[in-house]
């Protein structure tokens, strides 16, 4: 799709993004001709690493290579950017940073953002189809005799649990998260674990990691002190799903990540009805 004229576009023109969710989102939308640089975590879609300048991490930027660029807006999330927001907005660059912590809440981003753009009709389309996969999953789980007990893990030192979003998908998928009134805390730091002899009381019977930026280790999870009490690891029900997949709160969420999490659960499913039988 070749990009419209200067004159035929409307709303932003030079967008950094500085989180993944809005390159994908852009891109999906048909809009990446906005976009001008990008976090260095981006991996979907693939093409944007080859296509846009990384000018940005999670908590850190390149502030300088980012006004080289004259962004007239630059999108970011959560309050861990607020440092990098705060340089970009006295250097006069216009600043979104959403800060939704839902499955509603990255639909509703999808939509804004769109709008944002001028593509207000495909962008409506692409969270209704969005929505329609997330009920087909639920419906799919709906059939499961047993709904296992499941524990996310975001980070391992400290142990961190699942954001909202994350919580919400694991319903979705099948499955009930051990520690519901914590994924309820926006915040990482109210989500640490001081006790992780707490996990051994829920019993989960899965445990899913995806620590952010680093490969997941079931044999170390395994090896903790009392953690072979655990049903998930006395059955060897440690799964992993890669961080970009369902920690990013954009579609990959929705899609990808929605579905490895409704394989591992369906998987375990499976599994316990052959034991059983």
């Amino acid at each position: 799709m070749s990009a419209p004229s200067a004159t035929a576009l409307r709303g932003p023109r030079r967008i950094v993004c500085l989180t993944e969710e809005p390159t994908e989102t852009l891109y999906a939308l048909g809009e990446d001709h906005r976009i001008v640089g990008i976090s260095g975590f981006t991996v979907r879609p693939p093409r944007a690493r080859r296509e846009k300048p990384k000018v940005s991490a999670f908590t850190s930027a390149k502030i300088g290579e980012i006004m080289t660029l004259a962004p007239d807006l630059a999108i970011g999330f959560s309050d861990i950017q607020a440092d990098i927001a705060a340089e970009l907005v006295r250097r006069g660059v216009e600043v979104w940073i959403s800060n939704h912590r839902s499955v509603d809440g990255i639909l509703d981003y999808v939509r804004r953002l769109g709008a944002l753009v001028g593509a207000s009709t495909r962008a409506e389309a692409y969270a209704d189809g969005l929505e329609r996969g997330l009920a087909a999953v639920a419906a799919r789980a709906a059939t499961l005799p047993v709904r296992p007990r499941v524990y996310f893990e975001e980070w391992d030192d400290p142990p961190i649990t699942g954001i909202r979003w994350v919580s919400e998908l694991v319903g979705m998928a099948g499955g009930d998260d051990v520690f519901p009134e914590r994924a309820a805390e926006p915040l990482a730091k109210q989500r640490i674990l001081a006790d992780p002899g707490e996990v051994v009381r829920r019993a989960p019977d899965i445990i899913i990691g995806s620590w952010c930026g680093k490969k997941f280790r079931a044999d170390r999870v395994a090896a903790r002190p009392g953690w072979d009490a655990i049903p998930a690891v006395r059955d060897g029900e440690l799964h992993e799903v890669k961080s970009p997949l369902i920690l990013q709160p954009g579609p990959a969420a929705l899609t990808d990540g929605l579905g490895a999490l409704a394989d591992i659960v369906h998987g375990w499913s499976a599994r316990r009805a052959a034991r059983a039988g």
